[in-house]
């Protein structure tokens, strides 16, 4: 009886208690995580007046949808701009991850000529930055691309981070031995990539592709940078503006009749605006996680 049950320990990893211990924690840190943004939900359909009365409260006394009917005022801009952020989003991430995907292949593979110089380029560009001033000469007077929503993609279009994990993923997920045999069988270096190095490699590249996709969507400041037109400003400049143009409009309040008596849902406005910004994202998440567990468990030992 002793035997089995060391047995059922040794198995398992941890006994019973434990493993309730370490689920009971686990829900703590969930809750931890999901409770925020929660939180953000429910000010964001709470009254100004409970806010300012009540403070923050997980059941206000009084619900109301002033911050969504005050964004909606403004719904033409909000759609322009989250057409403009969905495309840049899309386009980016399909641009960053070719670039990256490709590069780190190379830098993957032995017969790579100056291998060494091409990684420590790679790793000089992610530890050093030149800097805003060069990146705003290039894109404007070298590229000009002023005003331009290839302003918006550019500057993100491959990723030094993300190159080093892709290429350890290849060296780990990857054998020479499975390029090998494509190579035996006729097969080109562009094809091997793309009918065999590509399909097992789609842990790796759903998770640069999060990464990538997760800057797009939350860049705001080389809009702020380079783009000066009403129809090419992201969702997320946008917002940043009427987050700015509502303090403003608060703090000038006092000095026009006119503004004084029109109340504004400042901090349900601001909390509606950040549910906006993030429920898209967070919505596209749960696609990506198994690729995840895949691609934390693909360097395992296998016997």
């Amino acid at each position: 009886m002793e035997k089995q049950q060391v047995q059922s320990v040794n198995v398992k990893g941890f006994s019973p208690k434990a493993n309730i211990l370490f689920s009971v924690l686990m829900w703590i840190v969930a809750i931890s995580c999901i409770f925020p943004f929660l939180f953000v939900i429910i000010i964001s359909f709470t009254s100004e007046q409970s806010l300012t009365t009540q403070g923050y409260q997980i059941i206000p006394s009084q619900w109301s949808l002033d911050g969504y009917r005050y964004l909606f005022e403004m719904k033409d801009q909000i759609l322009q701009a989250l057409f403009i952020t969905v495309f840049v989003t899309i386009v980016g991430t399909i641009v960053n991850v070719a670039f990256t995907s490709t590069y780190a292949y190379a830098l993957s593979r032995d017969s790579l000529p100056f291998k060494k110089f091409f990684t420590v380029f790679v790793l000089i560009s992610m530890l050093f930055s030149a800097g805003m001033v060069p990146n705003y000469i290039v894109m404007t007077s070298l590229l000009g691309l002023k005003d331009n929503i290839l302003a918006l993609i550019l500057p993100m279009a491959l990723s030094s981070f993300n190159i080093i994990v892709m290429r350890t993923f290849y060296r780990r997920s990857v054998p020479d031995s499975i390029i090998e045999a494509a190579k035996i069988d006729g097969a080109g270096d562009l094809r091997t990539f793309i009918q065999i190095v590509l399909p097992l490699s789609i842990p790796g590249l759903a998770t640069i592709s999060l990464f990538a996709a997760l800057g797009y969507w939350n860049d705001w400041f080389n809009a702020l940078l380079y783009i000066q037109s009403d129809n090419l400003v992201p969702l997320q400049y946008l917002l940043m503006k009427i987050q700015a143009n509502i303090d403003f409009i608060i703090k000038n309040a006092a000095t026009s009749a006119q503004l004084g008596s029109v109340t504004i849902p400042k901090e349900a406005t601001r909390m509606a605006m950040v549910v906006l910004s993030t429920a898209p994202i967070a919505a596209t998440y749960p696609f990506f996680q198994k690729y995840f567990v895949g691609g934390l468990t693909i360097g395992g030992v296998k016997e």
